[in-house]
């Protein structure tokens, strides 16, 4: 008897993500904790080197998570407090408290409703509202490359008033360059499914010397250079608190697992493109259902794989997302608009009418299953239940 993908798809699970944890960095993570240095350290140090290496920077600051990077990256600009800065609307909220947090005024930008990122002139448009921003956040949206020169030149600013949040964004190459040496400063995730997992951590890229120096810094409750060493043989408990810092550095443990995950990045980016691929094929000509843009700026690295459920009848995205997960297969929303959330509401003001474009585009992202461990069979599992669930034949 033959059985069908959605047939298949309703007996197994295929779920939207897979942290694969490597025997070596579970062997690195028993190491450091069998040497009894488990907090920020030399692990730390040598992952900074290497990760900095990997992307072709300067720096590389690990943190404990691109949130806290986007912060610190922020601060190290030291702009007036509620300085306006740039942001899409359609990001994860963390991002916009990062600004919050920093002291600054998000400005949301709108997206353009196909590629899902700003355009020149959306940025355009925020940076006339009000009075002229002084710095932008920048997404590599599920991956996808922006160009963030030309979203730079298009608010004004320069480079290094351009901080990116390439949280989707390892392995991504825009403008001929590794997303991390673009800008003034590039923040990464190692969030559970994320390209490069970690469970929690994040890392902040640099060319600029005082830009690295301020984030080791404040990363440490501002204190002064290599406070951590205090603890070794020959340090010294005496230290000063040169500027306001936060609680955001890394640990050894993490860091050891990322110096030993970061060796298996390449085969599991060429695995995850050849998943984007098999699912580019398949769904191509899928009625009611909207491919992602694969720019032909740079090199997409698809964290995400985000269709739009964009029939005109009366199959929602929310009701394929709960016929996919009837079905087993886990699947997300990237994202929730931040001016759509309350919270941001009332902080923020009212946007309506001011995002069409992400408003557009709200009610129809869907992000189905991607990660290196989907086997072929998984990816048209889900395809065919897709198919099945807007009404189209496969």
């Amino acid at each position: 008897m033959t059985v069908t993908a959605a047939a298949l798809a309703r007996s197994t699970s295929i779920p939207f993500c897979v942290a694969d944890i490597t025997p070596e960095a579970r062997a690195a993570a028993d190491r450091v904790l069998s040497g009894g240095w488990v907090t920020t350290g030399p692990e730390v140090a040598a992952f900074e080197d290497e990760f900095a290496a990997f992307v072709g920077a300067r720096h590389a600051v690990a943190v404990s998570s691109c949130t806290a990077g986007l912060q610190l990256a922020l601060r190290a600009l030291e702009l007036p407090a509620g300085a306006r800065v740039l942001t899409p609307s359609m990001t994860f909220a963390g991002a916009v408290h990062a600004i919050l947090q920093a002291g600054l005024e998000p400005v949301l930008v709108d997206v353009d409703p196909e590629t899902l990122m700003p355009a020149p002139e959306h940025v355009a448009a925020a940076a006339e509202r009000g009075p002229r921003p002084s710095a932008m956040v920048v997404l590599h949206y599920a991956g996808a490359p922006a160009d963030v020169a030309a979203l730079a030149e298009a608010a004004r600013l320069p480079m290094e008033f351009v901080v990116e949040d390439a949280a989707h964004a390892l392995w991504t190459r825009a403008g001929g360059r590794d997303v991390g040496t673009l800008s003034g400063a590039t923040c990464f995730s190692f969030y559970a499914t994320k390209n490069l997992p970690l469970g929690e951590g994040g890392m902040v890229t640099t060319q600029d010397d005082r830009t690295a120096s301020y984030i080791r810094r404040a990363r440490l409750h501002g204190m002064s250079k290599d406070a951590w060493r205090r603890y070794l043989p020959g340090g010294t408990w005496r230290y000063d608190i040169e500027i306001a810092g936060i609680k955001a550095n890394m640990t050894d443990v993490t860091a050891a697992m990322g110096r030993a995950q970061l060796a298996h990045l390449a085969t599991w980016q060429s695995r995850r493109e050849q998943v984007a691929a098999r699912y580019q094929a398949a769904l191509a000509d899928l009625p009611g259902i909207r491919m992602p843009i694969e720019s032909t700026g740079g090199r997409h690295a698809w964290h995400l794989f985000v269709v739009q459920v964009a029939r005109a009848d009366a199959v929602s995205r929310d009701t394929v997302a709960a016929d996919l997960e009837e079905r087993g297969i886990g699947c997300s929303v990237h994202f929730i608009p931040v001016h759509h959330l309350r919270y941001f509401r009332e902080v923020l003001g009212d946007y309506a009418g001011l995002l069409p474009g992400t408003d557009a585009a709200a009610d129809r992202v869907l992000s189905l299953p991607m990660h290196p461990r989907l086997s072929d069979a998984e990816v048209d599992c889900v395809c065919e239940a897709l198919a099945d669930a807007v009404g189209a034949p496969w």
